[in-house]
């Protein structure tokens, strides 16, 4: 019987790779930084990476470093439980608080991943009588979480008010009990912010509560880097914030649902992906309360990420590339063909600027784009490099392809 599955997915394989949508894996020889060392698929050993979520250049930094190895020494290696079994210690509750007081929610509960942390809100919160009215670009793990409840689901335009207004009168219509809107913060393959205040505002109007999910922002976006609820001045409006401690909060792994003190308690008692993994490695919470530490004095890196981020975007534009609008520190360079996206990207690995072709399904058919991410790491020089490199890439294509 295997047999026969096996010609079967090596043919779906085959198609996979025939259409220019294989995804291959890399493999670093070094810790994550603006410079890796890539030891496969041919690149030229030491490269420039601009396909990483370390915004912040947080990864490798050597407070966070040591306190990841101190709490080695105190915590220890793993929780070898779950959290309401044996698994708490002193450090996962301390930085609940502190992410609490950080996002200015009135309480966090941490999950091994955000994946997980969207995974476990709707089945616990939504009903059969209630309602989730969703962004059509949010991320996969929201979309998974959402078919794991018995919501009623409404799906609005991305970033469409006059949609979303819709979608919240059909939902209020059909007599939903609660309403909950969610949106991800920064739509990851885009750089493109959702509009709080515009959403929080009909959110009160139609009763309804506000979800955002802001994996990419936390830590860079806003004044102080609490993401985007701070930047459009609605931290006290956004009823539920769920992000990752895995992107500018250091790159380990790890998420988090912070929100009304209710909502969290109810999570604890009943959203199956904490009930039933894990604790978070002591390790990693240690680390991320090191990280928040040096949040409270980050604005020198935040400048850094953002100027990064202009320079790149500019210098491209005038070099005649296309770049979606914005002045998020993801900036997809559109290129359409999905074969050709993936060429180019080996194109710039050999000329040492790491980075990754996106496809169908990841982003729709014909959209294919290679999404760049700066990183508070990078020099002047690197991003100007990188500029270079993309225009040299640019060049081989067009010589092949005549």
């Amino acid at each position: 019987m295997f047999e026969t599955v096996r010609e079967d997915l090596r043919t779906t394989l085959d198609e996979i790779r025939s259409a220019g949508l294989h995804k291959p894996e890399r493999v670093i020889g070094t810790p994550q930084s603006a410079s890796v060392a890539v030891t496969s698929g041919g690149a030229p050993g030491e490269v420039l990476n601009f396909c990483a979520n370390n915004y912040l250049g947080l990864a490798d930094h050597p407070e966070v470093v040591a306190a990841a190895k101190d709490a080695l020494d105190r915590w220890g290696y793993g929780m070898a439980s779950v959290r309401f079994i044996c698994g708490t210690q002193e450090v996962h509750k301390e930085l609940e608080a502190r992410l609490s007081a950080f996002l200015g929610q009135e309480d966090t509960i941490l999950y091994s991943s955000c994946f997980d942390a969207n995974g476990g809100v709707f089945e616990t919160l939504l009903g059969a009588e209630d309602a989730v009215i969703s962004d059509a670009l949010n991320h996969a793990s929201i979309i998974d979480g959402i078919r794991l409840s018995k919501a009623r689901r409404f799906r609005y335009a991305n970033r469409d008010m006059s949609d979303l207004e819709h979608q919240l009168k059909e939902a209020a219509a059909g007599g939903a009990r609660r309403k909950l809107i969610v949106t991800d913060g920064v739509f990851s393959m885009d750089g493109y912010v959702a509009p709080l205040q515009e959403i929080c505002d009909l959110a009160d109007r139609y009763d309804a509560m506000v979800m955002v999910d802001d994996s990419h922002a936390v830590g860079f976006v806003g004044p102080g880097g609490r993401g985007t609820p701070e930047l459009h001045g609605v931290m006290d409006r956004v009823d539920i914030i769920t992000g990752t401690l895995g992107k500018a909060l250091g790159g380990a792994s790890g998420g988090y649902v912070a929100a009304r003190a209710e909502i969290v308690a109810l999570l604890r008692q009943r959203s199956r992906p904490y009930l039933f993994s894990n604790s978070l490695a002591p390790v990693i919470a240690a680390a991320s309360l090191k990280v928040l530490d040096l949040l409270e004095s980050a604005g020198d890196l935040r400048e850094r990420l953002a100027a990064n981020t202009a320079l790149f975007r500019s210098k491209m534009t005038e070099a005649g590339f296309e770049i979606l609008p914005g002045d998020h520190a993801i900036a997809p360079v559109m290129i359409g063909d999905a074969a050709e996206a993936a060429r180019m990207a080996e194109l710039l690995l050999e000329r040492g600027v790491y980075v990754i072709g996106f496809s169908y399904p990841v982003v729709p058919m014909g959209a294919a784009r290679i999404r760049v991410q700066l990183s508070a790491a990078h020099s002047t020089a690197d991003v100007e490099r990188a500029v270079a490199a993309f225009v040299d890439a640019r060049a081989a294509l067009a010589t092949a392809g005549a």
